[in-house]
């Protein structure tokens, strides 16, 4: 028997089921063009140039993360409640971050300190703050191409046209202009990313209809998305706090190996972060039904297949992590351990995520305190376990390591937190632990450790896959249950 509720049920899990397919290839295609950027960045440029690029990209992504004043989220609601043309709503959405983000840029460029803090950067370096508008302008593109379901844009633009020209870019600039490579390189990154998305956007929306700036209720957007931005902010924040504080410690060369490894661990969190877009337009109908059963539901399905997605993912980088830092150089193996944590941190922070993709819409405010919460609790854990490291004695990467280890610490804190929070307002539990998880992960960690003793290039050849095929799986015949299969099916045509 079945009854509209379930049948709508049914195709929420379904539509987060087909952007959950969609992304993972995306994962897929980021992975292979990530690596050949970092390869070329790590040997060609080295260590220092990647840890000044490093540095910048703290103050350039928070200041395009800002502008958006979290409408990436806030805009799937306006969507939804909306008596508007869709295509004003964006138009104000747009013009809102735009505004933002150019008086940012502005500020920025006139204190290249805040980029730079050692003093070392050229005029190409500076303009890296053109990237700021196109970071925002993507984002909002992207956030109201997804309330329509329409995820492949997004691969599309973040896991094949950004990441690849990043890479080609990177290794013609070294030859043209190699003291600002890396800068050139991901200005033109972002900006090819950006026109891809807005290209899809006027095919989706088309353009406002009897449209024109009004600044009464573009405050009033403003107002309203504060909590979300500010939600934004602090998400955003423990990611960078680790390297905006550890470079008044290192040197540029640590900066650079930590980002390395940064940018190994960080592609397991594009899987949960590519799930948001489609999470939040699924959740936001479920808000106004006010069917909080449902969205309980829908939390602990996405947190579970983006869970079980990581660990393994975490195992498959972790273990091996010897061999991938040292793609790097020999130099870069000394962030084994910072990459170890990072990927840990990945792992816990999975049920903050997806607990706060709820919370955002049902106690604002909440989940604003126990984001500033968090983000205040790392930034003095961080500076006091690299102030005892270096008291020590330690190492840069020793040093490193310790933010890293700050980091998996508080994220692991706030999944606590948040998922508490998140059940005590729906009235129903919140988790995305199965213990059919453990039946893929015993045997994926035997094999891993097995391959340790191959070869290096054996080790990564051979190792990565057998680790990924074993917990898999493991995973579809222990853990995996109807529901879960659905992630692996097309969807009829209704």
């Amino acid at each position: 028997m079945s009854d509209p509720v379930q049948r709508t049920d049914q195709k929420d899990i379904a539509a987060l089921a087909k952007g959950g397919r969609t992304n993972f290839l995306g994962f897929l295609l980021r992975l292979m063009a990530r690596i050949p950027f970092l390869f070329i960045a790590s040997r060609l440029y080295g260590a220092p140039a990647m840890g000044r690029f490093a540095s910048a990209l703290v103050m350039v992504e928070f200041a395009g993360m800002l502008a958006t004043l979290g409408q990436k989220r806030g805009l799937a609601q306006r969507l939804a409640e909306g008596d508007e043309h869709p295509a004003n709503v964006v138009g104000d959405a747009v013009l809102l971050a735009m505004s933002l983000a150019l008086g940012m840029g502005a500020l920025i460029y006139l204190f290249p300190e805040s980029m730079y803090p050692s003093g070392n950067y050229t005029l190409a370096d500076r303009l890296l703050v053109l990237a700021i508008p196109g970071l925002a302008l993507g984002d909002l593109a992207l956030a109201a191409l997804a309330y329509r379901f329409d995820v492949a844009t997004t691969v599309r633009a973040r896991s094949v046209v950004e990441p690849w020209t990043i890479s080609i870019a990177a290794g013609t600039f070294f030859f043209v202009w190699p003291s600002s490579g890396l800068s050139l390189a991901y200005l033109a990154s972002v900006w090819a990313a950006t026109g891809v998305a807005v290209f899809s956007l006027l095919r989706s929306y088309g353009l406002p209809r009897a449209w024109k700036p009004r600044p009464g209720p573009l405050w009033q957007i403003a107002r309203r998305n504060i909590p979300l931005a500010g939600a934004d902010a602090v998400e955003w924040g423990t990611r960078k706090l680790d390297v905006f504080i550890l470079r008044f410690f290192v040197g540029e060369a640590a900066v650079g190996i930590y980002y390395f490894a940064q940018q190994i661990a960080s592609l397991p969190q594009k899987l949960k972060t590519s799930f948001e877009p489609v999470l939040g337009p699924v959740i936001t109908r479920s808000v106004k039904d006010k069917d909080y059963a449902a969205i309980a539901k829908q939390v602990c399905q996405v947190g579970f297949w983006i869970g079980a997605a990581q660990i393994g993912i975490a195992m498959a980088l972790g273990i091996p992590g010897e061999g991938l830092m040292g793609l790097g150089g020999p130099d870069f193996v000394s962030g084994t351990a910072a990459l170890a944590f990072l990927l840990i941190a990945e792992v816990v922070a999975s049920k903050a995520v997806v607990s706060e993709a709820a919370l955002v819409y049902l106690a604002r405010m909440r989940n604003l305190w126990i984001s500033l919460g968090t983000i205040a609790f790392q930034a003095v854990l961080t500076t006091v376990l690299i102030v005892v490291a270096k008291s020590a004695g330690w190492g840069p990467m020793y040093v490193a390591a310790a933010a890293s280890l700050a980091l998996a610490l508080s994220l692991g804190l706030s999944s606590a937190v948040k998922s508490r929070v998140l059940t005590r307002v729906l009235g129903h539990s919140i988790s995305n632990w199965r213990w059919g998880l453990a039946w893929a992960i015993v045997p994926a960690l035997a094999v891993g450790i097995a391959s340790t003793w191959l070869p290096e290039w054996a080790e990564l050849s051979f190792g990565i896959p057998a680790i990924l095929g074993i917990y898999c799986y493991m995973l579809w015949v222990r853990a995996f249950g109807p529901e879960d299969r659905v992630l692996f099916r097309k969807q009829q045509a209704a």
